[in-house]
């Protein structure tokens, strides 16, 4: 492809055409990727919201921490994961942009809908909805930011998306300690989800579609793949599959931290909840884009001189935080558990930007948004699914004999999980760049 052509010139429709003759603007570019981002931001202040309110949820419909740690994992993760293989299938073929925007529509109003729940039947259906609706925005999302960016600029735009885990948390715990402090945790969830509304317009009619493969200058692979293709591709990565196994085991502790830190502060340290939600913003705010940030740059370096040390440098790096992340839970002092906590998570998120990175490298242009969502099906049944119900299910377990005390433990053992995850993580890198290679001289066929 030839990049002469200025993106100002768009199609009848308003988005990009698809011809050989294509220059997107790097203002444009990070334009894009800016909105993204704010949907990204608003996608998880309407899902962790749900954390700060652990604990007057508990109490209203009269729960254990089993059922909360369903209701904040499950109940979201399973229809989150499941409904995401097909519409990632679909932004395969079709506009993405127009795909996240109803996306964005749908998880906000279920999060308004969320707070007019009846019952806990009625709270973990609304849940499901959020869940549905918050599917249509990281695969198509991913799937737009290869095409903007090119490969030596990707992991970068990537850790600026996914910090918008880390704003929409510290959002939402910011917000939700002082809406939990002035008014009911229903109020709460329409005054977040009536935002989300307004976003959605802004991405629809400002945001362009751009023809897949942009960045790259090469065009689309032979058709659309099957989801059965695109699977078997990427298992054929030995580095794909070293990948998604050290991520999922990493993505218990990221989410069991996030859903359950809050209440621990709570319950173990007794902090009032507006204090808890300012500690836990700058905590998983700052620490968590600084984590996130620092892989993608490091990734993105790495990726010129070093190819095989753009996984292996991130997972180490991760592995160094997790004596921080035992510290912060067994102190007895607050103040000391929450400075240990800070570069426990920061060093946490290194590894996210290289594995989003290289799972968009390692699959072909027409496997890109249901690449991503396989990945997020994986880190997302075992990571907000499986990891806030295990955090639960501990705590009871240790609550036998612990009392409060038996949710410190529940997350002490996630610990264990994470360190067998790096080193999952970091093997990926022995057969990354044969990989990497195989997807490029497949291109090139």
């Amino acid at each position: 492809m030839n990049n002469n052509t200025d993106i100002n010139k768009p199609s009848e429709n308003g988005d990009i055409a698809a011809n050989d003759d294509i220059k997107v603007s790097p203002g444009y570019a990070n334009y894009v990727l800016g909105v993204l981002f704010i949907v990204y931001v608003f996608n998880f202040i309407d899902r962790q919201a749900m954390s700060v309110f652990i604990g007057p949820i508990k109490e209203e419909f009269n729960a254990s921490d089993t059922q909360m740690g369903l209701l904040v994992g499950f109940a979201f993760a399973l229809l989150y994961t499941f409904a995401g293989i097909p519409i990632a299938r679909l932004a395969d073929r079709s506009n993405r942009r127009n795909i996240i925007a109803i996306g964005l529509t749908v998880w906000s109003a279920m999060t308004i809908v969320t707070g007019l729940a009846k019952s806990f039947s009625h709270l973990v259906i609304a849940r499901i909805g959020v869940g549905i609706g918050e599917a249509a925005g990281t695969p198509p999302a991913h799937s737009l930011i290869a095409d903007y960016f090119p490969i030596n600029r990707r992991a970068t735009a990537l850790a600026v998306y996914s910090s918008g885990v880390f704003v929409g948390s510290a959002i939402a715990y910011l917000g939700g300690g002082f809406l939990r402090e002035h008014f009911d945790w229903r109020t709460a969830f329409i005054i977040l989800g009536a935002p989300g509304l307004l976003v959605a317009l802004i991405l629809r009619f400002t945001v362009k579609e751009p023809p897949r493969g942009l960045s790259e200058h090469r065009s689309n692979d032979s058709g659309a793949s099957t989801f059965k293709e695109t699977l078997k591709f990427l298992l054929s990565s030995p580095s794909w599959v070293c990948l998604m196994a050290g991520a999922s085991c990493l993505s218990i502790i990221g989410y069991g931290i996030m859903m359950w830190g809050y209440e621990f502060y709570g319950r173990i340290h007794g902090m009032s909840p507006i204090v808890v939600g300012q500690w836990m913003a700058l905590i998983i705010g700052m620490g968590g884009c600084a984590g996130t940030l620092l892989g993608g740059v490091l990734a993105d370096r790495l990726a010129v001189s070093k190819p095989s040390h753009v996984i292996r440098i991130p997972g180490l790096l991760t592995l160094a935080g997790m004596p921080f992340g035992v510290a912060a839970l067994l102190v007895d002092s607050s103040t000391l558990s929450l400075i240990f906590l800070f570069p426990f998570y920061m060093l946490l998120n290194v590894y996210i930007p290289p594995m989003y990175s290289a799972n968009q490298n390692l699959a072909k242009l027409n496997m890109r948004a249901t690449a991503s969502a396989i990945v997020l099906f994986i880190i997302n049944i075992v990571g907000a699914g499986a990891g806030p119900f295990i955090v639960g299910a501990l705590s009871d377990f240790f609550a036998i004999s612990h009392g409060d005390q038996g949710l410190r433990y529940a997350l002490v053992a996630t610990i264990a999980i994470g360190v067998i995850g790096c080193g999952i993580f970091a093997l990926s890198s022995r057969w990354l760049r044969q990989d990497l290679q195989r997807v490029q001289d497949g291109a090139m066929a």
